[in-house]
């Protein structure tokens, strides 16, 4: 089982609860950092594009450019999996991983044995934007130092949260703390949100999957509102959408256990007919 994380994500911020549940039920757990960040390479090329511009170009339809695609990330994980000979494999990816994980399938359908998109999209045009105030904190890069990049995280953090769950302020400085000095690569970040701009509608892609999917997606997530889901669900031949209420846009301490209650059963009935998950 592949595990693709989202936008700024380390393989850190897999829950462990996520990470323990599936090796319970069989499978063997590959987590990974996306190129750019954590102790991926990062890319050496420094970007001066204004993210505020660049969303209104992606609003009104207009092209943007990145110095790499979500075709190329999902390339490195093709090569990570090459890397670790494991020919056959299931996918479960998150926000921009599940987008990666959307071409992943597409590239390589006779090895991506099911996937699972979590609160992700289909790229189309039209679907709801995150407010403008989000933007703007997710935009938020380039702290002159480690406590202000902190406090920063910790409020991205907040915002992407449910308005059903009450966070814990110093809970998320830690969580923030333990990412920034694991890896801090602010400029990585801002490539990663330039290359999901730069993506067109994934719906064609979409039309020719022909492979088990699951669709979960919270209906309280501020960055990628329900109606990413539901599309990327109606777009896909046979898939199954689970909507969650109340989940947003992170991995909180009150949704794991829906989370894997939508995940874990319908993982488990893709191998009724007995076959081992030794190699998966």
């Amino acid at each position: 089982m592949l595990l693709v994380m989202g936008l700024g994500g380390q393989l850190i911020h897999w829950p462990d609860e996520v990470v323990v549940a599936l090796c319970q039920q069989g499978y063997r757990v590959i987590r990974y950092d996306n190129r750019d960040v954590g102790l991926s390479t990062w890319v050496q090329q420094p970007t001066d594009a204004n993210l505020t511009f660049e969303v209104l170009r992606y609003k009104l339809g207009l092209p943007v450019s990145a110095p790499y695609s979500l075709t190329d990330m999902a390339d490195d994980a093709l090569g990570l999996m090459d890397a670790l000979q494991v020919r056959q494999f299931h996918v479960l990816g998150a926000s921009m991983g599940g987008m990666i994980a959307q071409h992943l399938a597409d590239m390589a359908p006779s090895r991506v044995e099911s996937m699972t998109l979590i609160m992700t999209s289909s790229g189309a045009q039209g679907l709801p934007m995150p407010s403008a105030a989000l933007m703007q904190l997710l935009a938020r890069r380039g702290a002159p130092d480690r406590e202000v990049a902190i406090e920063q995280q910790a409020d991205l953090l907040a915002a992407l949260g449910s308005p059903q769950v009450k966070d814990d302020r110093e809970q998320l400085l830690h969580q923030a703390a333990v990412s920034y000095d694991r890896a801090f690569n602010p400029e990585g970040v801002k490539r990663q949100i330039m290359a999901i701009l730069a993506e067109p509608s994934r719906v064609e892609l979409l039309n020719r999957l022909r492979l088990p999917v699951l669709v979960v997606h919270g209906t309280a997530d501020p960055l990628l509102p329900v109606m990413h889901g539901v599309h990327v669900a109606a777009h896909i031949q046979g898939s199954q959408l689970r909507l969650i209420p109340g989940l947003a846009h992170r991995f909180q301490e009150a949704f794991k256990a829906p989370l894997l209650g939508a995940v874990l059963p319908y993982l488990k009935a893709q191998h009724e007919d007995g076959r081992s998950l030794a190699q998966l």
